[in-house]
């Protein structure tokens, strides 16, 4: 089962050549969900060649125009297709005015249904194999980080040790892989747990952005397989950080420190940043964090379902095609 999370944008307050507003998009089997939805999101989905219109749910941190003001496009977009799945939109109370009025003054052609879900901290979806978590932030206005975390799954079939029990190849093998005990030819019950390995862990992935430092943050996403997490400004501006209530590198890494996650990636970079000065932040982070990755626009991560490491896909690089034209006097 796949589970990948694509970085769409960077960049915090302003989007810049080569580095869009902060989004991320995880894929899991077929299944696509969008953390938040800044100005340059459909370019990136379009450069990754992501399906769009699969988009089920979208969450959004905070009424800050530069993690919203990518949704009006969105909407349209996926109204460019039929749709028979509603939309769920997850986010604060005042997103949902937002997305009316945008739709009343834009005079947006939805042909499908918005679901919007006003977000409090807590399990905001349970389905049968993941739940996906609000956790209340620390910024200038009402925010929320999303952690997203499978569920339990069945451990290893052993089928030798099935058939040595006496269960012959065929639906039976089914059964027990899906917890059912089988009786044998002999008489004797076959529970599951004869023939399955221990119960595996599921994979997660924390979205944090737009906060403060806070201890509080780092329980909640404990144990990540992958922590995208803000890291605004550098070392030494913590003052500055906390009057905009946003972290210093050292800080995030501080937080992926503490809740011993696999794989830590910053985002949501200040423009004040070029490409090569962020290279100093992510050695600054590095001192508290050794594994810091410095994500780029449209690097993937995919977390495998067994205990293996993360497999980082760099930068995917988009160059576009132009034409010289020569204008005669």
């Amino acid at each position: 089962m796949n589970f990948e999370v694509f970085v769409l944008g960077t960049s915090g307050m302003m989007p810049l050549p080569g580095r869009y507003l902060t989004s991320a998009m995880l894929r899991r089997e077929g299944e696509l969900f969008l953390f938040d939805c800044g100005e340059g999101t459909q370019v990136s989905l379009k450069q990754l060649n992501l399906k769009w219109k699969k988009i089920n749910r979208i969450f959004i941190s905070h009424m800050h125009a530069d993690h919203v003001t990518g949704l009006p496009g969105i909407l349209m977009l996926s109204a460019q297709v039929d749709r028979d799945e509603p939309l769920y939109i997850y986010g604060p109370k005042k997103l949902e005015q937002y997305i009316e009025s945008s739709r009343k003054i834009l005079d947006m052609y939805i042909n499908y249904e918005i679901i919007f879900v006003e977000v409090e901290a807590g399990i905001i979806i349970d389905e049968i194999d993941y739940t996906v978590e609000a956790i209340k932030l620390d910024h200038t206005k009402l925010c929320f980080g999303y952690i997203f975390k499978e569920k339990s799954r069945p451990g290893e079939f052993h089928p030798e040790k099935a058939i040595e029990l006496g269960i012959k190849m065929g639906p039976n093998f089914g059964r027990l892989q899906k917890g059912q005990s089988i009786i044998n030819d002999k008489g004797e019950t076959v529970t599951p747990d004869m023939v399955m390995g221990e119960p595996r862990r599921g994979r997660i992935f924390s979205y944090v952005t737009d906060t403060q430092y806070i201890t509080t943050i780092a329980p909640k996403v404990a144990n990540s397989d992958l922590l995208l997490c803000e890291g605004m400004f550098e070392e030494g501006l913590e003052e500055t950080a906390r009057e905009k209530k946003h972290m210093t590198v050292t800080q995030a890494a501080t937080i992926a420190k503490d809740a011993n996650v696999k794989t830590f990636g910053l985002l949501h970079y200040s423009p004040r940043y070029s490409d090569f000065e962020l290279r100093a932040l992510r050695s600054q982070a590095r001192k508290v964090y050794p594994g810091t990755i410095l994500t780029k626009d449209r690097m993937i991560f995919e977390i495998p379902n067994d205990e293996g490491n993360v497999i980082i896909t760099k930068e995917k690089t988009y160059k576009p095609r132009f034409e010289r034209i020569i204008v005669s006097s």
